[in-house]
Order: structure tokens, then C-alpha cells, then sequence
């Protein structure tokens, strides 16, 4: 009975992991796109700490949260990034997940893989996302994270609202560098 549940285990992990690998070919077939810049250098010490998501694109896996969406970032003892992700829910249920943070281009540290698989397998080098920081401030106060196929975009701060001309700003760049930001929707902040 265990050795079939391993099997089984082991079966979906393979297939997901010919699923990544498949996927990034045909990412990679794609050269329409000007491939995204990310910020020169980035602080990981300067950019621990909370943040507030301002603004999203939808995703599948964010999508029953609705509101007071934060992030925090941490380091462990391996050196890289812890990552508590919470929002409020429907009903005012409070969701975290908990996941790890790994740079790809050290010493740049701009270009990281996030896993939010369990502990015990997240060694494995699938089910990571990528997470680039494409805009940043001098005071690390606000900052534009995306990916480099342009599906996933966040703006964080570390307050709950942020100045119209930041956003501008923000958004202004996100467009420049070939994001659709028709869909970027704001996130409801009610947390000060």
C-alpha cells in the first residue's frame, strides 16, 4: 500500500517535472517578445521585511484573495528567502501560504525562483516561480515584480496606499516594457 502511494507520488512529481521542461521550450520558441530587463541590483537585507501588494494581474492562484494581500520576506539560515504570503478570504478568513525564495543571479539579486511546495520537496528544482524585480525606488519603499513571459505582475509597497503620481509612475514603466496592464487591478487595502 505504500510502496503504490510512492509510486503514485513519484508519477505526478515526473510528470509535472516533463510538464515544466516541455513548457519551457515552447516558452523559448516564443522570440517576438523583447526579453524583460530586471532592476541592476537589488539589497536582499534593504528588501526583507513586509510588504503591501497595491496592484495585481489575476492568477489562478491568488484568486479567492480579495483583499488585505501582504507579503513577508525573511531570511534563513540556508541564506535564502523566507516568504509568508496572506489575504483576506470571503467571509474575512485569513489565508497565508509559506513558501522559499532562491536567487537565480547572484550577486544581482534581482532574478529569484519561489517554491510553495512542502518543506520535504522543495529541494526539487520544479514547481518554482519566477519572481523579477523590475522596478524599485532608492528607499526600497516601492517595487514592480513580474516574470519574464509578462503573466504575473505585482506592485508592492510598504504602506497600504501609495501616491496617484507612484502608480502613474509604476504603471507607466510596467506598459513600457511590454506589459498589458488593462487587467492590473488594485488590491483593497483596509490594514494601516
Amino acid at each position: 500500500m505504500m510502496k503504490k502511494k510512492y509510486n503514485n507520488i513519484l508519477i505526478q512529481m515526473m510528470a509535472l517535472w516533463l510538464l515544466t521542461i516541455l513548457s519551457s521550450y515552447a516558452l523559448a520558441a516564443d522570440d517576438d517578445a523583447t526579453p524583460i530587463e530586471t532592476v541592476p541590483y537589488i539589497s536582499i537585507e534593504k528588501y526583507l521585511g513586509s510588504w503591501y501588494e497595491i496592484a495585481r494581474k489575476p492568477m489562478f492562484f491568488q484568486r479567492e484573495c480579495l483583499k488585505n494581500v501582504q507579503a513577508t520576506y525573511t531570511l534563513n539560515v540556508d541564506g535564502n528567502v523566507d516568504v509568508e504570503n496572506s489575504c483576506e478570504k470571503k467571509g474575512g478568513v485569513k489565508n497565508v501560504a509559506r513558501g522559499e525564495a532562491f536567487v537565480m543571479n547572484a550577486p544581482r539579486n534581482s532574478q529569484l525562483k519561489v517554491s510553495f511546495l512542502p518543506d520535504a520537496i522543495r529541494w526539487l528544482p520544479i514547481g518554482r516561480g519566477d519572481y523579477w524585480i523590475l522596478k524599485i525606488d532608492d528607499q526600497y519603499q516601492t517595487a514592480l515584480v513580474g516574470d519574464p513571459e509578462r503573466k504575473y505582475l505585482w506592485l508592492l509597497s510598504r504602506t497600504a496606499k501609495i501616491k496617484p503620481d507612484v502608480w502613474n509612475d509604476y504603471v507607466k514603466y510596467a506598459k513600457k516594457i511590454g506589459y498589458d496592464v488593462s487587467d492590473f487591478n488594485l488590491t483593497p487595502q483596509t490594514e494601516q
